[in-house]
């Protein structure tokens, strides 16, 4: 079997829309705007809550114009897509005001959508009314060993999927506006394991989490390590393991922080890494009766995950904006994924199994 069977990176086929960029942080400077420039999106305008970041961000990906303020950039009516990287308390504001530009024609919202799954639904449905695309960067889904494993689930190569797993044992950057939530873990990192795996396997209709506090994690918080398993309609089990502390790491203490995943079928198993916590590009490996001779085949690709992913975002709302479609990252689709976050935290807050109910969404 030839690599070339596989895309692990979509093809860029619209990238004409200006887009303003909302935020300075990490994940605009180093993934969303690093993606863009290579992938060739213009982006025409740049603001945060503090200008001086802002301009520093510009003058480093050659942006011509920084506003003053979010509100600013928004009114420009240069700009076509709104980019907003921004804390969830304050993205319902932008998004409302961007939808509400006459000028805008898409925006692109950082994942949790809101901190409610009542204010997602009602941005899904202040989305559909003024008649333009709001999608949500769950960017996981475009790591190229999702894009290729949901090729070959969708290929019928593995046979009915029985068993799957993410098992992250990784610390992430807590940003330091997540210290004023009550949410932590399952709000802001296991929501792209659970968003994957519905990318991967559709909705689940059973959800059991459980947590324990990360000693790492210095302020406040109730679901620090978080395990979650899922069962989906036809009786596949999945497992999603969030465990931020993953041992001490003080100087002279070998790192091991990595994420592995795992699908089981009824004719194959396909395995993998996701490269982010060491830099490094995500793997997949496959065996599948009657298509890989018995042997592990191992398709190979140079990008990854952070910050080639953000290419693959931002090009399905380009190509949505151009043919008249819906966003394959739209809201409705988001929103779906927030219930799941919510159902799990009621899970932890209630010690048991919660039956998904999705009637409403």
């Amino acid at each position: 079997m030839k690599d070339t069977a596989f895309r692990p990176d979509p093809q860029v086929r619209v990238r004409k829309y200006k887009i303003g960029a909302i935020g300075a942080g990490m994940i605009m400077a180093d993934c969303h705007l690093a993606a863009y420039a290579e992938a060739g999106f213009p982006v025409v305008a740049i603001a945060s809550r503090t200008k001086a970041n802002a301009q520093k961000v510009a003058e480093r990906w050659n942006i011509a114009t920084v506003h003053d303020t979010p509100e600013a950039l928004i009114n420009d009516p240069n700009v076509e897509i709104v980019d907003i990287a921004y804390p969830p308390d304050q993205q319902p504001a932008l998004i409302r005001k961007a939808l509400a530009a006459p000028h805008v024609k898409a925006v692109l919202a950082q994942k949790p959508l809101a901190l409610s799954l009542a204010e997602a639904r009602a941005l899904r449905d202040e989305a559909k009314a003024a008649g333009k695309p709001l999608s949500v960067n769950q960017n996981m889904r475009y790591d190229q060993s999702m894009q290729v494993l949901k090729q070959i689930l969708d290929s019928g190569d593995l046979g009915e999927p029985v068993f799957a797993q993410i098992d992250m044992h990784a610390i992430p950057h807590w940003q330091g506006f997540l210290e004023g939530y009550d949410r932590l873990t399952l709000s802001n990192m296991s929501v792209h394991h659970l968003d994957a795996l519905r990318f991967l396997f559709g909705d689940p209709d059973e959800v059991t989490s459980i947590t324990r506090t990360d000693p790492r994690t210095t302020f406040a918080h109730s679901d620090g390590i978080v395990v979650t398993t899922l069962r989906f309609p036809s009786g596949l089990l999945a497992l999603s393991t969030e465990d931020v502390w993953s041992g001490p790491r003080e100087e002279g203490y070998e790192d091991d922080q990595h994420i592995t995943w795992r699908v089981e079928g009824t004719r194959g198993v396909a395995k993998g890494t996701i490269g982010w916590p060491t830099g490094a590009a995500s793997t997949l490996s496959f065996n599948a009766k009657g298509v890989t001779g018995g042997k592990w085949v191992s398709p190979q690709w140079e990008t990854m995950w952070f910050p080639h992913a953000f290419i693959g975002v931002m090009e399905q709302l380009q190509h949505a904006i151009d043919t008249g479609t819906d966003p394959v990252l739209n809201v409705a689709d988001n929103v779906r994924t927030m219930a799941l976050v919510e159902a799990a935290y009621q899970s932890i807050n209630e010690g048991r199994t919660i039956r998904l109910d999705l009637s409403n969404d």
